[in-house]
């Protein structure tokens, strides 16, 4: 009897310790969307200028607005945000998160920055010259984040996207995205336009569109080959972040300390 309360106690602490190192890793279950569903639609693209892009930021975030680009950057001591001219890549304001934030995804809603934040539960909400206004909690991960006319839309690496109230950070609405009834995991960086999502999925080379009426994905973008890493000295993260330039019809996108921000045009 003995021995088998010694083996169940033994039991019971490799469950917990397995279930508490499986909480400090994003989850690695994202299924390639090839294989989800082989008819969906591949957009292609074209890239029309490339721009230089800081090469320390590890992209959590991006958003366009009123010409310039902003960005949010992730790590634990260097998270940061950053208002760039996105041409000349020159950081015309930045601040820095405290070392105890992991920074995330960003989105602009009614001129007021939202940012993220990973682990840490906590959103960030500041005036367009980045004056600290006001804080929300929130419960789980923060992964990415934008908007549509009325809510903040976030993500949090699982299959699930959240509408939140602008004013209080509460959850409005909560989908799961498929891909042929399918649950999409490690939903990443997002941009909302006219009804669809473009998100990137962590650890893979491409974005998704997805359909937010029926949470379906409808068709990828495959990136695969848009950068050469093995060029690169240092080197670079995964593909992340994504941002509409509407005046152009055209998004830009780069990777996690990425030297260069592309900005392309979808073909079809």
């Amino acid at each position: 009897m003995k021995k088998l309360i010694k083996i169940s106690i033994i039991t019971t602490m490799f469950f917990l310790i397995s279930i508490f190192l499986a909480s400090q890793m994003k989850v690695v279950n994202a299924i390639p969307v090839e294989k989800i569903n082989s008819e969906l639609k591949e957009i292609n693209y074209q890239i029309i200028a490339v721009y230089p892009h800081a090469s320390d930021a590890f992209t959590q975030g991006l958003i366009f607005h009123e010409g310039y680009l902003y960005e949010s950057t992730g790590q634990y001591g260097s998270s940061s945000l950053r208002k760039t001219d996105y041409q000349s890549g020159e950081i015309i304001k930045s601040i820095q998160l405290d070392e105890n934030y992991f920074g995330e995804g960003i989105t602009i809603f009614a001129n007021k920055i939202y940012q993220l934040s990973w682990r840490e539960n906590k959103a960030f909400v500041y005036d367009l010259d980045f004056n600290l206004l006001k804080t929300f909690t929130y419960q789980g991960e923060g992964w990415g984040l934008t908007s549509n006319q009325d809510f903040l839309i976030m993500s949090d690496g699982s299959q699930y996207i959240y509408y939140r109230n602008p004013e209080d950070f509460e959850i409005v609405k909560k989908i799961s995205i498929t891909a042929n009834d399918i649950p999409l995991n490690n939903i990443n960086e997002l941009q909302y336009l006219d009804g669809y999502l473009y998100a990137n999925i962590w650890l893979e080379d491409y974005i998704v569109k997805i359909d937010l009426e029926n949470a379906e994905v409808k068709a990828y973008l495959d990136l695969e080959n848009i950068i050469d890493k093995d060029q690169y000295e240092h080197q670079l993260d995964v593909l992340n972040g994504i941002a509409y330039l509407e005046e152009k019809e055209s998004f830009l996108v780069t990777g996690k300390l990425w030297p260069k921000l592309f900005e392309i045009v979808l073909l079809d």
